[in-house]
């Protein structure tokens, strides 16, 4: 990919993709509409083939719904133990806020 005014517009693109703002579909769109309109583009022999390995990068992600995603990245369940931990680590500050609260009234 010679031209570089192609390449920083594919990262901006990029990025509106993984946070959802565009589709994939739509950055390729616009990647082959700048690639006609520009003259470096028109000449860069190995483009094509450039494009369809970010087609092929970028459109299998599209296909997995975003509920299957964010489950996959959510965070692990806190186990039983850690919430009893919890728990009496809660107790034990409400005990040591009453131990200042019969202090006061002395």
């Amino acid at each position: 990919m010679q031209c570089t005014h192609l390449i920083r517009l594919m990262k901006d693109w990029y990025l509106h993709v993984k946070e959802e703002t565009m589709a994939p579909a739509r950055m390729m769109q616009f990647a082959e509409r700048h690639i006609v309109q520009c003259e470096v583009c028109r000449q860069d022999s190995g483009l094509a083939e450039e494009i369809e390995r970010i087609r092929d990068f970028v459109l299998p992600e599209a296909k997995i719904p975003k509920a299957e995603r964010d489950e996959e990245e959510a965070t692990p369940e806190i186990s039983p133990d850690e919430e009893e931990k919890i728990e009496r680590d809660e107790d034990e500050d409400e005990d040591f806020a009453n131990d200042f609260e019969e202090d006061d009234e002395v």
